[in-house]
């Protein structure tokens, strides 16, 4: 298992090979890329806050729980803090386990939680100025099911 929070870049390709590399007992792996978009057409600039230490061990407790939950051979998050521009990777998140449904299953619900109960501070800067951005009713619905 690998939790790690970056302010620099990170090339999501590059992270899945070295993911996937010497897996002969693993039959499935699912990775997830999250992108920085622009609402709208703005050119927004995304920034996520992080308490270094903390944030990845609550993190980590959420991917050991993955890590039983769905029998996985192992798995990678990877996040992005700091100001992020639209179009650059936020998180990559791999999963691997014996059996497809296993890992996708996995996959949704690290990022699930990622998006609705990590503790990040999100915010959004545009052209209108900057605001806090809170988890959608969406965001809170598809978490719950987990529950």
């Amino acid at each position: 298992m690998s939790v790690r929070l970056q302010d620099e870049a990170f090339e999501p390709g590059a992270l899945l090979t070295v993911f996937s590399e010497g897996r002969t007992k693993t039959g499935a792996i699912v990775s997830f890329t999250g992108i920085a978009r622009a609402d709208q057409g703005d050119a927004t600039i995304l920034e996520l806050e992080a308490y270094p230490g903390f944030t990845e061990a609550e993190i980590g407790k959420i991917a050991a729980e993955a890590e039983t939950r769905f029998s996985l051979h192992d798995l990678m998050v990877v996040h992005r803090t700091g100001k992020i521009a639209p179009g650059e990777a936020v998180v990559f998140v791999a999963t691997a386990a014996a059996h497809r449904r296993e890992a996708f299953e996995a996959a949704d619900f690290l990022m699930d939680y990622l998006k609705s109960r990590a503790p990040f501070w999100k915010k959004e800067h545009g052209a209108t100025g900057a605001q806090w951005i809170e988890p959608t009713a969406r965001d809170r619905s598809d978490v719950a099911r987990w529950d």
